[in-house]
């Protein structure tokens, strides 16, 4: 019986519900739509390996790319199939996956077609470049050229590295860096490192894909390369120091011991170990050497010591992305330790030696050069970026390390002595000397192929004598970076944190104004009363105390306050300027007969009465309106509690913002993506209904009595391609959550040097025009006169902010601090493109 056997009389059954489609069927259903030639060249590379035979332990020749093949034997199709199966399942299954990944990301940025003839132009063009210098090394003579001859190549990562490149010039500033930078970077490791044809081949595809980047990005606004944020810029140093950490890893992975920089990592070179002759006792040859070698630098632990620099680099590159300036020093003396030490190993040793020098070919010295160059070039990099790494670890933390590295390298040295004095019958040359073993002292602890040969027939040649040799810098080294990692992780609960916190907790009683909350902000110090109820955030600059904000205190205690305030600067040797206060103090310091005048205005909402009627509000209304009907929703949080989905677009949306401007973002009383990040600051953000986001804005909290009555807008971001009128969405909506909650102002923060509407300027006095020069050198990279009209849309009431001092003559030195305090970062460059910024001053600038 069916179920509409059962059905009343004239009635219809309901139709069956169709069952609905797993989610992950539906995923892959939207990958291969958005990725219909990657996902292709995927199962053609898994086919073509069961089809040549590479997953099966095979390898076709007549396939793959070589100097034998595709040039002497004229088979020129083989940089063309070469690029279409890989030549191990290890090598097809990594080449699927790099496809599937980068080459699908890719994909999405060039468009399907475009990807396939990049894929293909850059792949092959890469060969033929490659193998046409190898076959001029190989006519020339050169060794690295005979031996790159026997490669035969069958990689389809080389195609796809070209067409990720070429995909670079349309990815987003944060990620065309990084692609960029980490990869350029992983590829000459490769190089240099492993040599082998594959990595030489992938390396000039990527140059290829960038010249064609060049090409696909004309006619677009380009990002400005060195300019990105802290964070950013941690990361990127972070990852390539780690990158060229991995030179004994490549080797390790590719048994190139030959490569251009294998000899810097020669103590993996599996030697094979035999007993000493006897002979070397009185005549100690190179084939004692070579013998010496093999003993001392046979078994794990010499293996583990040899990874040294590799796990050094990698520890020193975790802390260097949070930048902890302890991390900056290691990774500076790791690449100094090793430049000093493979020159005088691969280098000085050799140059010096009338037999070697006389064996040494061109190739040999490239390789010395560049051997030298790599850690060189990383201790410039470091160098060149210092001042993004100041976090530093607490001094305690410091005093900590210190004890336990220069204690365990103490113990486990002495070990090594003790066992080399009493074990001397297992020495080739007999009982060492102490001055013999101290001589000798730092070997165990080093990886051989970074030290000179051994020349001394005095070496442990069995026993616990060497066994110790062998394992006594296994145990120090993980002492040493175990102890690394603690300090790296190490907080620094100093002065200054406390005192932000107490700071922090007198804005929550009721105090600071409006934007009283930026005075947490880093780069502040804090002064408070005698009592504690009563506090300033300022920082000195040319000795020049400049406050932020509304002094925190009790209502009555205004000049108590200021006056206090200036006595303590007065101690110290500076001049107090007072700096974006409210009205309320302007009564004190006119009681001192400072000079005062107003540096912007802010724009203040009451949310008590707050509607969206009227003919005033139409501006405002229609986005509004726009933005519920195209879907936009809007979502409150702070950053922690974000998704992450969400941060890692509002990071690369504000890295786009600050990779096209010509200066850094500015500080003092504009917050950037650090400021963004308190857990007390609120997060609002406009969402379209395919869930990306089309507008970020943060928000300061006021509070009272603990409570928040207030929030102040500080970080706004659009990302490309929003809908018109997105910023008047966000704030509009932001304006009736927060009156939801019973908050009772909304404040559009201050105009820096601006001045509020219908308002007749006095005679400027030489601060104001000082100021004036400063907002117009400011103004056509920031656009803070544009900024102001776009929030009188918003029906304001205006609040003037003031700055007060007392020594006319100081002028110059506190318009020089005000500066400073904006655009602390700037180099004298950046002030350079300031000045050709105000010469353009085309475009939109809010």
């Amino acid at each position: 019986m069916t179920p509409s056997d059962n059905a009343p009389a004239g009635t219809v059954a309901p139709a069956p519900t169709p069952r609905p489609v797993p989610r992950w069927i539906r995923a892959v259903l939207t990958y291969l739509s958005s990725n219909p030639f990657s996902a292709m060249l995927a199962v053609v590379v898994l086919a073509a390996g069961f089809v040549t035979g590479t997953f099966l332990g095979r390898f076709p020749q007549e396939f793959a790319a070589s100097v034998s093949t595709t040039i002497e034997d004229g088979d020129w199709w083989t940089p063309l199939t070469a690029l279409l199966f890989g030549d191990s399942v290890i090598g097809g299954v990594l080449a699927i996956a790099l496809i599937l990944t980068a080459g699908a990301y890719a994909e999405r940025k060039l468009g399907s077609v475009r990807a396939a003839w990049t894929f293909f132009l850059t792949g092959i063009l890469a060969m033929v470049i490659g193998l046409s210098a190898q076959g001029l090394l190989v006519s020339w003579g050169s060794q690295w050229g005979l031996l790159a001859s026997y490669d035969a190549v069958a990689d389809p990562t080389i195609g796809t590295v070209g067409m990720l490149m070429a995909a670079s010039a349309l990815a987003p500033a944060l990620w065309q860096r990084r692609i960029r930078v980490v990869g350029f970077t992983l590829l000459v490791m490769f190089a240099l490192y492993a040599a082998d044809s594959d990595s030489v081949f992938r390396l000039l595809s990527g140059v290829l894909g960038l010249l064609l980047s060049l090409l696909l990005a004309r006619g677009t606004v380009r990002a400005t390369w060195h300019r990105s944020s802290h964070r950013e810029v941690r990361t990127l140093v972070a990852a390539i120091v780690a990158a060229t950490g991995l030179g004994p890893f490549i080797v390790l992975i590719s048994g190139a011991w030959y490569a251009p920089l294998g000899l810097v990592v020669s103590g993996f070179s599996p030697i094979e170990a035999e007993q000493m002759p006897k002979s070397c006792v009185e005549d100690f040859t190179a084939d004692c050497v070579r013998q010496a070698d093999a003993i001392l630098n046979s078994g794990p632990g010499p293996f583990l010591v040899s990874l040294v620099p590799l796990l050094l680099t990698l520890v020193a590159a975790w802390g260097l992305r949070t930048g902890r300036r302890a991390a900056w020093i290691m990774a500076l003396m790791v690449n100094a330790v090793i430049a000093l030490l493979t020159g005088t190993s691969v280098g000085i040793n050799d140059l010096l030696d009338d037999k070697i020098r006389g064996a040494l070919l061109i190739e040999d010295g490239i390789a010395m050069i560049l051997a030298v160059l790599v850690p060189i070039g990383v201790i410039a990099l470091l160098l060149f970026t210092r001042r993004h790494f100041r976090v530093l670890a607490p001094r305690a933390a410091v005093r900590r390390f210190a004890i336990t590295v220069v204690g365990a390298f103490v113990v486990f040295a002495g070990a090594y002595l003790v066992i080399g004095l009493i074990d001397g019958d297992n020495y080739l040359d007999g009982q060492p000397s102490l001055g013999e073993l101290l001589a000798d002292l730092i070997r165990p602890f080093v990886s051989s192929g970074l030290l000179p040969a051994i020349a001394d027939a005095g070496i442990p040649v069995d026993g616990a004598a060497l066994f110790v040799y062998q394992w006594v810098g296994v145990p120090f080294w993980i002492v040493f970076i175990l102890a690394a990692v603690r300090l790296f992780r190490a907080t620094q609960v100093d002065r200054h944190v406390i005192e932000e916190a107490r700071f922090r907790a007198l804005l929550r009683e009721g105090g600071g104004g409006t934007l009283g909350f930026m005075g947490t902000w880093a780069g502040n110090s804090y002064w408070f009363t005698p009592d504690g109820q009563g506090a300033v955030a300022y920082r000195v600059i040319r000795k020049v105390a400049l406050t932020m904000s509304d002094p925190v205190c009790a209502e009555g205690r205004e000049q108590e306050t200021v006056e206090a305030f200036i006595a303590y600067c007065e101690s110290q040797g500076w001049s107090a300027c007072f700096y974006s206060f409210h009205e309320r103090f302007l009564p004190v310091f006119q009681s001192f007969g400072w000079q005062h005048m107003s540096v912007g205005e802010e724009t203040v909402i009451d949310l008590a009465g707050f509607e969206l009627t009227g003919k005033a509000w139409q501006k405002v209304r229609q986005p509004l309106n726009r933005g519920e009907r195209e879907g936009i929703t809007t979502l409150w949080s702070t950053w922690h509690d974000l998704p992450t989905r969400y941060s890692r677009e509002i990071t690369a949306v504000s890295e786009e913002w600050v990779a096209h401007k010509k200066l850094p973002e500015m500080g003092f009383t504009l917050g950037g993506m650090e400021e963004l990040k308190d857990s007390d600051v609120g997060i609002f953000l406009a969402i379209n209904k395919d869930g990306g986001i089309e507008a970020t804005t943060s928000w300061l909290p006021t509070w009272t009595d603990g409570r928040v009555t207030g929030w102040t807008i500080d970080f706004m971001r659009r990302s490309d391609g929003s809908m018109p009128g997105i910023m008047e969405f966000i704030i509009a909506s932001a304006a009736l959550h927060m009156k939801e909650q019973g908050v009772q102002v909304l404040s559009l923060s201050g105009a820096p040097l601006a001045t509020k509407p219908g308002e007749v300027p006095a005679e400027p006095g030489v601060m104001d025009r000082l100021l004036g020069w400063l907002g117009e050198m400011l103004e056509p990279a920031y656009g803070f006169t544009s900024l102001f009209r776009f929030k009188s849309k918003f029906n304001p009431r205006y609040e003037t902010i003031y700055m007060a001092y007392a020594d006319p003559a100081q002028l110059a030195t506190i318009g020089m601090a005000i500066g400073s305090a904006y655009l602390p970062e700037a180099t004298p460059k950046e002030y350079l493109a300031l000045v050709q910024t105000i010469t353009n001053r085309g475009g939109d600038h809010r």
